[in-house]
């Protein structure tokens, strides 16, 4: 591999572009054209200076933790819900229905991601946010309503196929900021794991100031954070809290309705907002006068401006970093449902035996921890290290992490909580940092009017693992519960050999030849 190369594939955009912005902006300006959105939204960009639009992150926090929420408030309560459907023959095999409950989102996801990426292209991002908004605020509030076991899979089946933010959202971010600002941008919308909880935790002024914030620097994971808090503290509702529920009150006969109602209603509030949601997607054909034009900036900065002339299906720099985001998705999803249900499954079984209250207050304080890590450490992450050497570092000490988990059913106490927060916190940051990196990687892969589109097939891909990973894990969980006697990785020590191994997989994946990165030539 080349100097050049290897440059550009363990750096980011180096920060010398800024220095190069006056030449970059009098060539580009010649490039705008009157009544495109994507053009206006270049000339705010130009306008802000190299400060971050902070107005244009604002919108993409808000939308994305609503589009979040749904994908994980169910964790906490997914056990006790698929206990109460009475489906189950006995208790082993809770963990397989679970599975493919949560695994029906990421079926209908996976069906309909394209789709969503190639109308984001063709009609712009705004309409199918704004659509994806709407389907949350009815499905989520239907999934809560269920009274069968069949129910609960339709509502989840159909919410993942009718919410396509995942990919339009993510090209949101990049387009929204200029090219030093896009790891921040992208740890926005990827941010998987700060809020879930902090809602149920903190008081109203603090939490106030920290989503106002939040709204500038991070959004994705807050959802992925506070959801899990939410389906923790606000499901069943008439046992937690009787004086404020009682048992023939609404939320007593459906006891997981209060959680899902929260998240829909905040869906409702962020669907009214969209309607100052500004557009970026070009309406215009790109010329060859716009190519001549990019390719007059700074060689840097070109590398990353510069359209890409070749099929998604060309694109191997894409398509391998695709392959490392799939591996990673499946883990990262994987680990969700099996650390839910060990910790709420009975100690008998290699359990933590933990109420959906205590898994909460556990993802409460992993979110808290990621929250400072995105707002303050993260960006001097990948300034230092590179998006691909900083996910390389992180996968590695996720393997360490997922090792001290089965030893922890040997503990009680303060020792007990000492080492879960400690391992959740930790497991936290370094899957943020992963998922983050590999985003900003594959994004800047392919030009913007394929951005959508990439964005939805590496949607899809990553929703067909996360469909399995639930199912897999569920299944896996459920086998692991009946060999508590066994010789070999009994009972839950086998499950987190998988994760191991799954991880181990991604790590691979980050090396050549399995990871390609964009060809020198291309930067000149």
């Amino acid at each position: 591999m080349s100097s050049v190369e290897e440059a550009l594939l363990l750096k980011p955009p180096p920060s010398t572009v800024v220095c190069h912005r006056a030449a970059a902006e009098a060539v580009a300006a010649a490039c705008h054209h009157d009544g495109c959105p994507g053009c206006a939204m270049d000339r705010r960009k130009e306008s802000l200076g190299g400060r971050i639009p902070i107005r244009e992150l604002s919108f993409v926090s808000a939308t994305t933790l609503a589009a979040s929420l749904p994908i994980t408030c169910l964790f906490p309560f997914m056990y006790f819900m698929v206990r109460d459907f009475n489906v189950a023959k006995n208790e082993e095999d809770i963990g397989s229905y679970a599975g493919f409950l949560a695994a029906s989102y990421m079926i209908g996801r996976a069906t309909t991601s394209i789709f969503w990426g190639i109308a984001a292209d063709r009609l712009g991002r705004k309409p199918v946010i704004a659509f994806s908004m709407l389907s949350v605020v009815l499905l989520q509030t239907l999934f809560g309503l269920s009274t069968k076991y069949w129910m609960a899979v339709a509502a989840r089946l159909l919410l993942g196929s009718l919410n396509g933010i995942l990919g339009p959202i993510k090209a949101y971010a990049i387009e929204v900021c200029q090219t030093e600002h896009q790891a921040l941008g992208l740890s926005v919308v990827i941010f998987r794991a700060t809020l879930r909880t902090l809602f149920a935790n903190l008081r109203v002024v603090v939490l106030l100031k920290i989503v106002l914030y939040l709204q500038v620097n991070t959004a994705w994971g807050v959802g992925l954070v506070i959801g899990p808090g939410l389906g923790g503290y606000l499901a069943q509702p008439a046992e937690k809290y009787q004086r404020a529920f009682s048992k023939e009150s609404i939320f007593g006969r459906f006891p997981y309705l209060l959680p899902c109602l929260v998240v829909s209603l905040f869906a409702a509030i962020v669907l009214l907002s969209c309607i100052w949601l500004p557009e970026t997607i070009h309406k215009h054909k790109i010329t060859e006068k716009d190519i001549k034009i990019v390719k007059a900036l700074p060689s840097q900065q070109a590398h990353w401006d510069l359209p890409r002339k070749k099929s998604l299906l060309q694109n191997w720099p894409w398509m391998s970093t695709m392959a490392s985001y799939c591996l990673f998705g499946l883990h990262e999803t994987a680990y969700s449902e099996i650390l839910s249900l060990w910790a709420v499954s009975d100690r008998k079984y290699g359990g933590l035996s933990f109420s959906s209250g205590d898994i909460g207050e556990v993802l409460a304080v992993a979110g808290a921890s990621l929250l400072v890590y995105q707002l303050i450490i993260y960006h001097w992450v990948n300034k230092f290290l590179g998006p691909l050497i900083s996910s390389r570092i992180a996968s590695a000490l996720s393997i360490l992490v997922l090792a001290t988990f089965p030893f922890m059913t040997y503990l009680s106490g303060s020792k007990l909580s000492f080492a879960l927060y400690a391992a959740t916190m930790t497991r936290s940051v370094l899957g943020i940092t992963i998922s983050t990196a590999m985003c900003l990687i594959q994004n800047n892969a392919v030009r913007q009017d394929q951005r959508g589109t990439a964005n939805g097939i590496s949607t899809t891909a990553m929703s067909f693992f996360k469909a399995v990973a639930p199912l897999g894990a569920g299944v896996l969980f459920s086998w692991a519960q009946k060999r508590q006697n066994a010789t070999f990785f009994p009972g839950d020590q086998v499950v987190f050999l998988m994760l191991i191994l799954v991880q181990l997989a991604g790590l691979t994946s980050t090396f050549e030849p399995f990871l390609v990165m964009p060809a020198a030539e291309e930067c000149r």
